[in-house]
């Protein structure tokens, strides 16, 4: 099966991890999201692929002063710390790993549509690296772009797997090759977030 030219993969890894093989997939990902998770319930959860592989862990509570989740590998070593960034004008998330790795998404004000911009030292070759987020959320219908070509693709509906799980809570994500998968599984989170303050 070809890749689609839209989700070509990067030479060069994108993400603030380190490239490894459970967090940078040589083929196309497409990562199974749930709305609201930590709203309805503040319960741990594990972000998968449509596929079933266990990417991350990601542990919330529901009541947190700075609203905090940790995402860690399956074996439970901490990869990154995610916050709301506080005191900034547009909702924001700071992404603290203690090995470095730290990333930033800060929230744009937009009518209609949701824009972020992604900042973080790009692990594989220590480059500034800022991904644009554009879409509508509330339709879970977005892009994640660097200069312009796809880094991933959010969207309602995937083939048909809505039929299989019949979950209107569920999205889906599909990220190019070479792609931090746990750095687009933690945009995706702030991005609801967002949402969900309005």
């Amino acid at each position: 099966m070809a890749v689609p030219p839209a989700l070509a993969p990067f030479q060069v890894p994108i993400g603030p991890q380190p490239p490894n093989v459970a967090f940078y997939s040589p083929e196309p990902q497409t990562l199974q999201m749930k709305e609201k998770v930590f709203s309805l319930s503040g319960d741990d959860f594990s972000v998968t692929t449509v596929s079933g592989i266990q990417v991350c862990k990601v542990k919330g509570k529901a009541v947190s002063l700075h609203d905090t989740k940790k995402f860690t590998d399956m074996t439970n070593n901490e990869l990154f710390t995610l916050k709301n960034k506080t005191l900034a004008i547009h909702k924001s998330f700071v992404g603290t790993s203690p090995h470095g790795h730290d990333f930033e998404v800060k929230g744009k004000f937009s009518i209609g549509t949701s824009k972020s911009q992604v900042l973080f030292k790009n692990a594989a070759d220590g480059a500034a690296i800022e991904l644009d987020v554009k879409g509508d959320w509330f339709d879970r219908k977005a892009s994640i772009t660097l200069g312009g070509r796809p880094v991933a693709e959010i969207q309602r509906s995937f083939a048909n797997v809505r039929q299989i799980f019949g979950d209107k809570q569920t999205y889906f994500v599909t990220v190019a090759p070479n792609v931090d998968l746990t750095l687009i599984a933690a945009i995706c989170i702030c991005l609801d977030e967002k949402e969900n303050e309005k």
